[in-house]
């Protein structure tokens, strides 16, 4: 059996999951600031190659975040939506569960934090 929620639960994890996102962004930022501290220093072609794998993971989880928080605001518009049409009894109307989103945000945070201990890994070493 589906686990059901209020519409309010599931605004409050999409808020939840949004300020997560905009953290992991800035923490990709800060990431990205690191790397090409060591692309200034270093030129040799096994560094280079590091860092270029790098740069590549940062990139394919900002548009992990993008799409995940594409899918989170189309949810949200959803939710919306039937407070507009519904506000009498939105409180006592339960939805499904947003399970799907909910993976998302779960598998997104263990890759990045594999990527973050990666790259503190080669910074260790290379700093």
């Amino acid at each position: 059996m589906e686990t059901t929620k209020t519409i309010y639960e599931l605004h409050e994890e999409h808020k939840t999951w949004l300020n997560k996102l905009l953290f992991y962004k800035d923490e990709l930022f800060i990431m990205e600031n690191r790397i090409s501290e060591i692309a200034e220093k270093n030129t040799s072609i096994e560094v280079r190659t590091i860092i270029d794998y790098f740069y590549n993971q940062i990139s394919i989880q900002k548009e992990e975040i993008d799409f995940i928080k594409h899918d989170i605001n189309s949810h949200e518009a959803f939710l919306e939506d039937a407070l507009r049409k519904n506000h009498n009894s939105i409180q006592n109307d339960k939805f499904l569960d947003h399970k799907k989103h909910r993976e998302s945000v779960t598998i997104f945070e263990k890759l990045f934090r594999e990527l973050r201990e990666e790259l503190i890994e080669f910074l260790s070493k290379w700093m």
